[in-house]
């Protein structure tokens, strides 16, 4: 069964930061960020030069061993060349390397790694409030992805990214997640890879409304990992087209996708899961569910292609 999950094409993953021609170098000198060709040698002074404005950040290739808050304005972080400027183990205010609470960003081609705190919450961004768009960028080997707060009038957009090795569940902290959000308005997550998770969910979200569409959840060498996708508030929307394979090692197995589990905060009546494939390892004595749902309210289930031993809907 395993192999007809694979027939068809999966979406178009492989990112340019994959095929870096050559070692990158550690940023030492001149200006690695530029706006409209003024040059700063911090990322902070960068966001500052744009203020309550709108402008975008060009970032040069290399290790950079910098982090930024954002207060104001509208900013764009954009790498010179996708994949090689890569964001390595600094954050701001013991959040992220990006805490991002002006009045909107968008992420371009960057590589964020090695994010780690003190709470366990180290990730490549912290978005506090506003929308943010996400675009051809990594996330890897930190604690978070993207971690948000809530706000409920903005959007978070994911598009052509990949998350791999992310998650925790460990020293009496809260878990962490691959990418986790509060109450946003939208939650949209589109041609992008999760991958070897270390713990936590791959993706987390109270967001109202979800559209998850064309992505790739690959748990096989996930460890200690729980749901491919967690709806703990509930949402509505749409969860369509997306690849599933669950993995050995996991903390719960007990689910793929679960709906309200912690609350019902959110309306989920109508939320629409179809056209999916999922399946559990291979030769694995394993039973799970593809929906597990503690809304109580009618989900639009559609057809999906499911492996042997996952069961289509359970009522929790």
């Amino acid at each position: 069964m395993l192999k007809s999950l694979f027939r068809r094409p999966l979406p178009l993953l492989v990112l340019p930061l994959l095929l870096a021609p050559a070692p990158l170098p550690a940023q030492t000198g001149g200006a690695p960020y530029q706006i409209d060709g003024r040059g700063f040698t911090r990322l902070q002074d960068a966001v500052d030069a744009i203020g309550d404005g709108e402008g975008t950040i060009s970032i040069a290739p290399g290790y950079h061993r910098d982090c930024a808050v954002q207060t104001a304005g509208r900013i764009a972080f954009v790498a010179a060349e996708p994949g090689r400027a890569i964001f390595d183990g600094v954050t701001c205010e013991g959040k992220a390397a990006l805490v991002l609470r002006g009045d909107g960003a968008r992420v371009d081609g960057l590589v964020f790694q090695n994010m780690r705190v003190p709470d366990g919450n180290g990730a490549g961004i912290r978005l506090e409030t506003s929308d943010l768009d996400v675009v051809n960028a990594m996330f890897r080997g930190s604690e978070q992805g993207i971690l948000t707060a809530d706000d409920p009038d903005a959007a978070l957009t994911i598009d052509r990214s990949t998350f791999s090795r992310l998650g925790r569940c460990d020293r009496g902290l809260s878990c962490a997640h691959s990418v986790y959000t509060g109450i946003y308005g939208r939650v949209t997550v589109t041609r992008t890879r999760f991958e070897k998770g270390s713990g936590g969910h791959y993706l987390k979200t109270r967001a109202v409304q979800v559209d998850v569409r064309d992505n790739s959840f690959d748990d096989t060498q996930g460890t200690g990992t729980n749901y491919m996708i967690d709806l703990p508030s509930g949402s509505v929307g749409r969860i369509a087209n997306n690849l599933f394979v669950q993995g050995r090692d996991k903390e719960n197995y007990s689910a793929f996708i679960a709906v309200a589990a912690e609350e019902r905060k959110n309306p989920s009546s109508g939320l629409v899961i179809e056209a999916n494939r999922a399946s559990l390892p291979a030769g694995m004595d394993r039973r799970s569910v593809f929906v597990a749902d503690w809304s109580g309210e009618a989900l639009a289930i559609g057809a999906n292609e499911l492996g042997a031993g996952l069961a289509r809907f359970e009522k929790r």
